[in-house]
């Protein structure tokens, strides 16, 4: 048990030094260990990761492991303590059998960054085979003239052991006659039964002996082989080869039939005793009676089967002459072929991927797959020449270890652009002809949050005509991102202002998903007409990204506002009034003036006077747009005193809204007149103080209005470019009527609405319901608009 602990002890030595070489990023370095065969699973072999003086605390992460590969499965790497340890039952004859050192190389790889080692482990034969021989029992026919010394070759005991585990020793039982003798040849002992001295039949015609092989194991293991051996007449001519040994050499792939030696035995003996027959030695491998066939009587030795020099490059085939004669006479001779190799194995690529998804942002020398190029033939038939595909940002970069690559980024990589790589890497040999293999490995670009969300245009602008559904969708906003998935996945808010009295963006809602913005109240052009608010696009990357999209809001005017009576007004408020005029006045006379105002604008706000009611039609005449009332002849003695006029005002909206106001006149005489317009110029300077205050409350509100328009139309202009300009004019008051007049450019044009005395060239744009109007970029003084409308 001593020993055997003694043998499982593991041996380590670094393989000439220490090599480090920083290629791409890696660190490779080698290790070797022994351990016997037959260990339990589990067994320790070795830790990797202290002779590597790697961090075991790190090896979980760095993802320590043992790569794909012929027999990677008889050993583990325990990833807590960096332990390499025996992963199933090992037979040494099972996997290197014929071979004197059984090395098992293993690749061992870590990760970040990446280092690849090479671990090679020794199989020690341990003794778990006796040896056997191919038959229990041999029989011997031998002359009894034979003479002493004369040598037969029994079966030769095999052990499937190496080194001292294998045949070491035969012991034959105790005889007379016979002892044992043994050839060594380079596979095996070979036993000959050696004649001590002369036979004698007519004394023992049989004779049974026994021979033991040992092994050289402690302890020693044995396998016997019964021999009988029967004593013959007299043949007394051995068949004698031409040669001890030949060499020959066969091309590999010859084809079934080839000849490839003829051999040549002679015997002096005459009829039967010197007839020849060739055979095999009887200790001849399976595999050479597969590949080859001997013919008895003529000696030829063709190809039978396959000859494959990457199986098999040499060939020992031990041969036999025997006579005819009783007993018979044989001769050994032993014939050595071999194989010259032909380019007949293609080279063959494997590739080990470590990921076939890698970011685009992925720095250059990024490793990608490791690439094995092993061809079977040797010389320059095995000589690897390997190359890939052009115009792709990967290179092929080679490692300390022949026909080992690394595939490895050389640019940057942008999935935006090529998503998709497909890389032909060729391997050819130099043999000749010349042959190669082909792998397209297959590498997918996977998305980083690089681009930002991108809006159609910015700003963008709305038009929203005034007292909108609350709660309703005004306007929708979209971007969209260049990235995949949930890089791409776009959310939407609103920048959120301070929360002030002008702060719009408290009214508004945005839809996050999709844009959709909502108004959560009705706006009044009459108290606003424009402002602007920013919304912003976030991606749902890590981190996100994000931009945003000025939105300017422009109210449009409804007919929304009836107008208002601004004179005659009676002191219960109601629009009545009463002028008292003299019976002598002439035609024209000034009676009154209805005065009226429409908080809308354009022809929302241009207001019409009418006459609805009239005593007397020949008397009075108003003025359709100044609202003035005049008389339209002198007053005789029969027209009555007093007259009653009721006015109609009324807006130009679609839907026109009007008021009425009332006005009572009374004819009285001059002198009454007189003495009444002193008592009424008064009143009337009362009154039209309040008119005047009214009307200077009305303007400075427009007025505010009106300032605070400019200062955001301004703001606008500077953050936008200058093809789009927009400007207020001043408040008009026109005959009475106090309106707005509001003028917006855009371009080469200019919008506006106008009342009845349009600029000439002026024309209605269809569809605008005759409130729009398109002026030439042209301005004269004689062209100016007289009117009180809004313009857009």
């Amino acid at each position: 048990m001593e020993e055997r602990g003694q043998r499982r002890r593991v041996s380590c030595w670094w393989v000439a030094g220490i090599l480090l070489l920083c290629v791409a990023e890696r660190i490779l370095a080698q290790l070797r260990y022994s351990v016997p065969e037959e260990v339990q699973v589990g067994s320790p072999v070795g830790n990797v990761a202290k002779d590597l003086g790697l961090d075991i605390s790190t090896l979980t992460s760095r993802r320590f492991r043992i790569v794909s590969g012929p027999n990677h499965a008889l050993f583990q790497l325990n990833q807590e303590n960096g332990a390499l340890y025996v992963g199933k039952t090992m037979d040494r004859e099972e996997l290197c059998d014929g071979t004197k050192v059984c090395l098992i190389n293993l690749k061992v790889v870590v990760e970040n960054p990446l280092e690849i080692h090479y671990v090679g482990v020794e199989i020690t034969d341990v003794n778990d085979h006796s040896p056997t021989f191919p038959e229990s029992e041999q029989r011997l026919e031998i002359a009894e003239n034979t003479p002493p010394g004369t040598r037969f070759q029994i079966h030769a005991a095999r052990d499937p052991d190496s080194g001292t585990q294998s045949v070491r020793l035969y012991k034959l039982s105790l005889n007379d006659f016979f002892n044992i003798e043994v050839r060594d040849s380079e596979e095996d002992k070979i036993p000959f039964l050696v004649l001590k001295k002369p036979l004698d039949r007519e004394q023992k015609v049989e004779h049974r002996l026994v021979l033991t092989a040992l092994d050289g194991g402690t302890p020693s293991k044995s396998g016997s082989l019964n021999l009988t051996i029967t004593v013959l007449d007299a043949n007394d001519n051995r068949p004698v080869f031409s040669k001890d040994a030949y060499t020959v050499s066969l091309d590999e792939n010859a084809p079934i039939g080839t000849l490839v030696i003829k051999l040549n035995a002679t015997d002096l003996d005459e009829g039967s005793n010197s007839e020849i027959e060739y055979t095999f030695g009887k200790t001849q491998k399976k595999k050479v009676h597969d590949t080859f066939e001997l013919d008895n009587f003529t000696g030829d030795i063709r190809v039978k089967g396959n000859v494959d020099f990457e199986e098999t490059e040499l060939y020992r085939l031990d041969l036999q002459a025997s006579d005819k004669g009783q007993p018979p006479w044989t001769a050994e001779s032993r014939v050595v072929i071999k194989i010259k190799d032909v380019n007949d194995n293609k080279p063959e690529i494997e590739v080990t991927s470590l990921s076939n998804l890698i970011p685009e942002n992925s720095k250059p020398g990024t490793v990608i797959s490791l690439i094995s190029v092993t061809d079977r033939d040797s010389g320059l038939n095995g000589k690897v020449i390997c190359k890939m595909s052009d115009n792709v940002p990967f290179d092929l970069t080679p490692s300390i270890e022949e026909n080992m690559y690394s595939l490895v980024t050389k640019g940057r990589l942008d999935r935006e652009t090529v998503s998709h790589y497909d890389i032909t890497i060729t391997a050819t040999d130099c043999g000749e002809p010349q042959l190669s293999t082909v792998k397209t490995l297959s590498v997918q670009v996977s998305d980083v949050n690089d681009n930002t969300p991108v809006f159609s245009q910015n700003p963008f602008e709305l038009y929203l005509v005034e007292n909108n559904t609350p709660g309703a969708s005004i306007f929708s906003v979209s971007a969209s991102d260049n990235d995949l998935n949930e890089n791409a996945a776009i959310t939407y808010h609103i920048v959120r202002g301070d929360g002030q009295q002008d702060d719009m963006t408290s009214f508004l809602n945005v839809n996050s998903e999709n844009g959709h913005i909502t108004a959560l109240k009705s706006f009044d052009f009459e108290t606003l007409q424009t402002f602007q608010f920013k919304v912003v696009a976030t991606d749902s990357g890590a981190p996100s990204l994000s931009t945003n999209v000025t939105v300017n809001v422009f109210i449009l005017d409804q007919n929304d506002n009836a107008p208002v009576i601004l004179y005659p007004l009676s002191s219960n408020g109601s629009a009545e009034g009463v002028e008292e005029i003299p019976r002598n006045v002439n035609a024209g006379h000034l009676v009154t003036k209805v005065r009226a105002y429409d908080a809308d604008i354009g022809y929302n706000g241009w207001l019409l006077f009418s006459l609805q009611e009239l005593t007397d039609h020949s008397l009075f005449a108003l003025d359709r747009y100044t609202g003035q009332i005049r008389t339209l002849r002198s007053f005789t003695e029969t027209d009555e005193a007093e007259h009653k006029l009721v006015i109609l005002v009324k807006d130009n909206g679609n839907v026109s809204l009007s008021a009425t106001a009332t006005v009572i006149v009374k004819l009285v005489e001059p002198k009454e007149a007189f003495a009444a317009s002193d008592v009424k110029s008064a009143a009337k300077v009362d009154e039209d103080d309040n008119v005047t205050f009214y009307l200077m409350i009305t303007l400075g509100s427009v007025s505010v209005l009106f300032l605070i328009s400019i200062v955001v139309l301004i703001a606008m202009q500077c953050s936008k470019s200058t093809d789009y300009t927009s400007k207020f004019l001043q408040e008009t008051n026109y005959d009475g009527t106090l309106c707005h007049s509001i003028q917006y450019r855009s371009g080469d044009k200019r919008y506006m609405l106008v009342g009845p005395r349009m600029s000439i060239g002026s024309t209605i744009v269809p569809g605008s319901h005759a409130n729009t109007l398109v002026l030439p970029d042209r301005r004269r003084a004689s062209e100016e608009v007289r009117s009180c409308l809004i313009s857009y």
